[in-house]
């Protein structure tokens, strides 16, 4: 009697076992399984697919940087050739310019030279020749109409352009002449240079320190374009470097967790697999 019930209780306790073992071993195997080739992929992504991506990047980026840089580069290089110009044809007369002393002119004589002057090589014109009398000195000094004037024809006062008729010459000639013959003798603001041109005067000046200044203007401007466009590349550059660094730092991290997780996976397999059956 108890041979027979104690019988099938040994034969059925074994099994079961068995059994659940095998189970719990199974359990253990896929799930070791499945994070090992979540650990594959993000590897390849990471590494594989990461690096494609950034490689990939890298050049469209640099393509758009580098043709920003180079317009920059020539804006700036641009800004050189025409602070070189304008410091030749308006800064330079500028400051060798001495014709700051201001004095009264008062018209004595309106003259048209009988000696026609060259016109560019082209053609000769007329030339008005106008004397004043220095209110402080009472000198007599040829007016002229700016300080270009004097270098160009010393003797004149205005040279008319050049054209190839000769009686439309006269007549605009001798139209000026009328003008200021109406108003001999009467007082004229003037700027003299005592040092280099003691016999001339001017009305005004052609080359001024508000001429200069807007003529430096537009090269300043394109100066500072260039360097600000360069400037933003080079920075924009330099935040992508430090975007770079700290993405693979966390993606360092992140394996190395991976790697801790994969230890302790393979440390309950293990014990798992030593587990008294």
């Amino acid at each position: 009697m108890f041979l027979n019930t104690a019988s099938p209780r040994r034969s059925f306790s074994i099994p079961i076992n068995i059994n659940l073992q095998g189970a719990r071993r199974r359990q253990t195997r896929e799930f070791l399984h499945s994070t090992a080739a979540q650990e594959q992929e993000w590897s390849r992504g990471g590494d594989g697919r990461g690096g494609q991506r950034a490689r990939s990047q890298m050049p469209v980026s640099s393509v758009g940087e580098d043709r920003a840089v180079l317009l920059g580069f020539t804006m700036m290089a641009f800004s050189v050739l025409m602070f070189f110009v304008v410091g030749i044809t308006m800064v330079k007369p500028f400051v060798n310019s001495d014709w700051e002393k201001e004095a009264g002119c008062v018209l004595a004589q309106v003259d048209i030279l009988e000696d026609w002057v060259d016109c560019r090589g082209v053609s000769t014109v007329p030339c008005l020749s106008v004397t004043v009398n220095l209110t402080r000195s009472n000198q007599s000094a040829s007016l002229h109409f700016d300080e270009e004037s004097v270098l160009l024809a010393p003797e004149c006062f205005y040279v008319p352009k050049c054209r190839m008729d000769r009686v439309d010459l006269q007549a605009e000639v001798q139209r000026v002449k009328n003008n200021l013959t109406a108003r001999l003798g009467s007082t004229l603001p003037c700027l003299i240079d005592c040092m280099r041109h003691p016999r001339h005067v001017i009305l005004s000046r052609k080359y001024t320190l508000k001429k200069a200044l807007f003529a430096l203007l537009w090269p300043s401007l394109m100066l500072g374009g260039g360097a600000l466009l360069v400037g933003l590349v080079k920075l924009t550059q330099y935040l992508d470097h430090l975007s770079s660094k700290m993405c693979s730092k966390t993606a360092g991290s992140q394996l190395t967790s991976r790697y801790t997780q994969g230890k302790l996976y393979r440390l309950l397999r293990r014990s798992s697999t030593q587990s008294p059956s």
